[in-house]
């Protein structure tokens, strides 16, 4: 059986923003072994009209952009209303990935915190299912490879983000890892 996941889409953006295509590239991993339903938060952000949609999937993926160090007011809204659906069924043990967006800064704190809050709702988090990705980390990537690369964040990466959150959903442990730089983790780059 094909597993379903609801990608909820808490940015501003909607489907033109930059959340929207880096989901849109996690989205291409994932379909050939998934259903993947794209909610955009931004159109309905009420919990309980979504429900029926929520109970219905296997596994989720929560994408926002970074607003002032935090989510979008849609996915703030969403988180609101589901504080109903805590611990219950819709949520329980289903895996999830979340994937963040941000002009240069805060969207690591932004990608704990909603995991956070994912957990305490009842979901289960997959290693390496968390992303963030940025306008800067877009740039240093541009051109020829430098020094230090290794240890941003690159759409590549999405693939890694799929496939931990396929392997959760099939009962797996099968589980990958992205590029992390190892060797030279603490040396001085200032």
């Amino acid at each position: 059986m094909t597993p379903r996941i609801t990608l909820l889409d808490g940015s501003l953006g909607g489907a033109e923003g930059n959340t929207a295509a880096a989901a849109a590239r996690l989205t291409a991993h994932l379909e050939p072994r998934a259903s993947v339903r794209a909610v955009r938060l931004r159109d309905t952000s009420d919990a309980g009209s979504l429900a029926s949609i929520l109970g219905d999937s296997d596994g989720f993926v929560f994408a926002t952009g970074t607003y002032w160090d935090s989510w979008g007011s849609p996915m703030q809204r969403f988180l609101e209303t589901a504080t109903e659906l805590e611990g219950s069924l819709v949520w329980l043990g289903k895996p999830a990935a979340v994937v963040v967006t941000m002009h240069s800064v805060g969207g690591k704190g932004v990608l704990s915190r909603l995991q956070g809050v994912l957990c305490t709702l009842g979901l289960l988090l997959p290693p390496m299912s968390g992303f963030v990705y940025s306008l800067a980390n877009h740039l240093a990537l541009e051109g020829p490879a430098r020094d230090g690369q290794e240890d941003l964040w690159r759409l590549d990466d999405l693939a890694v983000v799929a496939h931990n959150l396929l392997e959760a959903l099939a009962g797996g442990r099968d589980f990958r890892a992205w590029p992390v730089d190892r060797a030279e983790a603490g040396r001085r780059w200032i």
